[in-house]
């Protein structure tokens, strides 16, 4: 929980200064490279071996990363030293939510049973944008485990239509009414 908590800073921290600056695109595709070349965990076992020296890391992670932003580096060698270059990834995809939060845009986690075709998905994505009141983009997966319907996430709401809840909902009601008798 606290790692997570940490990541949420960083984030914060790196949002505000990629608005300050007008460079909110920028930092996000520096974040993507960054964690994109510490899944590696080859280069991950690189960079946290404390027996290689910091000058040849920061040598290393200009070479590998290319063209990045001063400030970004800096924060990836920041986070080296403090044995954080691990949540990397946790801070692209909070500076992801927070970018997304600032253009309007909410995440829907969608579970169906089957597979869902492009018009069933612009359908969806219309009525979630209409209850939630904001630009909805669409990770839909799938489980047959619902048997049916649809499981939605948008923001801090769970939206739960699936014939498996909608089963467990009719059961409780039985077993509870057979007790009130």
């Amino acid at each position: 929980m606290a790692r997570k908590a940490y990541a949420r800073r960083y984030a914060q921290a790196v949002f505000e200064i990629a608005l300050e600056k007008n460079e909110l695109e920028r930092w996000h595709l520096d974040l993507v490279k960054v964690a994109a070349a510490v899944s590696d965990s080859n280069f991950l076992a690189v960079l946290e071996n404390p027996k290689i020296k910091s000058e040849d890391k920061s040598r290393l992670l200009s070479q590998v990363l290319g063209d990045i932003n001063p400030l970004a580096l800096n924060l990836v060698l920041l986070l080296i030293t403090r044995a954080g270059i691990g949540m990397i990834g946790e801070i692209a995809t909070e500076y992801q939510r927070l970018l997304d939060v600032y253009r309007g845009i909410q995440a829907a986690d969608v579970t169906t049973a089957v597979p869902l075709d492009d018009r069933d998905k612009q359908k969806l994505v219309e009525k979630l944008s209409s209850l939630v009141g904001a630009k909805v983009v669409l990770k839909s997966e799938v489980d047959p485990g619902i048997l049916g319907g649809i499981i939605a996430r948008v923001g801090g709401k769970l939206l739960d239509g699936s014939t498996r809840s909608k089963l467990i909902a009719l059961k409780r009601e039985l077993v509870g009414g057979e007790r009130k008798r």
